[in-house]
């Protein structure tokens, strides 16, 4: 079973997320970026949906940074997941390394067929 980490500091966000990714995968959360590297480091999960902007030490691009730049971490498929929606933003979180980049509010379903897409590769 693929593992899923939602990182989110919003848990409607994460609830809605696992709710519709159905039972077919292990489900982790986390609701800042430093529990957050904790469990990939731990779980090692196939696919994080990162938000990018979190309170605390951690944003979602310092995690991706952190993913990226290990070793044992950066085969891991990140989808950002942010209300930050401009060019800039969009081309910053794929110039570091994240699979796709969506703007909220989003499509649940659009995000649930990408992750599922992502991990078929």
């Amino acid at each position: 079973m693929k593992k899923i980490l939602l990182v989110d500091d919003h848990p409607d966000i994460r609830r809605l997320i696992k709710l519709t990714l159905g039972n077919g995968f292990q489900v982790f959360e986390a609701g800042d970026g430093v529990s957050g590297l904790n469990l990939i480091r731990s779980e090692k999960p196939d696919m994080v949906v990162l938000d990018v902007m979190m309170p605390g030490e951690l944003d979602g691009l310092n995690v991706l940074d952190a993913i990226k730049s290990d070793a044992n971490l950066k085969h891991i498929r990140v989808i950002m997941v942010t209300a930050r929606g401009q060019v800039l933003n969009y081309e910053e979180g794929l110039k570091r390394g994240a699979e796709a980049y969506f703007v909220k509010p989003f499509s649940p379903l659009q995000l649930v067929a990408a992750i599922k897409s992502s991990l078929a590769k």
